[in-house]
């Protein structure tokens, strides 16, 4: 039994080492075209950006953890790691729904870099709205007050104006009743 169990446990003694061993191994990248310049969309549509990554260094690119700077971008590929010399692309979806105008984006990778601790890409796009219908400001805000249910209309004055009152005020009118 115990001729058994020794190879084994060396053997994941071994691998725990050298996992280790690799974390620590720093490395440097080649992003091609890092900061971009898209052609203007319309809003609603979905944009596919794809960033070629390559491992230049003389170690294994370990991806720890990847962070985008608006909920609307959605990373789609699952590098976990790219062996020296390789090269893998970065898959995102840039969902247009809820922007219109100039919009600039970051994505940032943390990994084993040699020089840094994480590495930013970029990327910047015009969303125009649709130019067959666009609510004006009015129309919006007749929704948003439909939406409310028009609760100011049935008041008199400012709902936030209601005045204030004191504690001595508060405690007499609530001892008497």
């Amino acid at each position: 039994m115990k001729r058994i169990i020794t190879p084994i446990l060396s053997f994941f003694i071994l691998i725990t080492a050298l996992s280790c061993n690799i974390k620590n191994e720093k490395t440097t990248l080649e992003i091609e075209d890092n900061n971009r310049h898209y052609y203007p969309i319309l809003q609603g549509q979905e944009l596919e950006v794809v960033f070629p990554i390559k491992n230049i260094g003389e170690n294994t690119f370990i991806l720890k953890d990847i962070i985008t700077s608006c909920g609307c971008l959605i990373p789609k590929s699952s590098i976990n790691a790219i062996p020296a010399g390789e090269e893998a692309r970065l898959f995102l979806t840039y969902n247009s729904n809820k922007n219109i105008g100039y919009v600039k984006h970051y994505i940032t990778l943390y990994g084993n870099f040699a020089d840094t601790n994480k590495i930013e890409l970029t990327f910047d796009v015009r969303v125009v709205p649709d130019a067959h219908y666009t609510k004006d400001y009015e129309e919006l805000y007749q929704e948003e007050k439909n939406k409310a249910g028009n609760i100011e209309d049935m008041v008199d004055g400012n709902e936030n104006n209601k005045g204030y009152y004191l504690d001595e005020n508060f405690t007499e009118h609530h001892l008497s009743n």
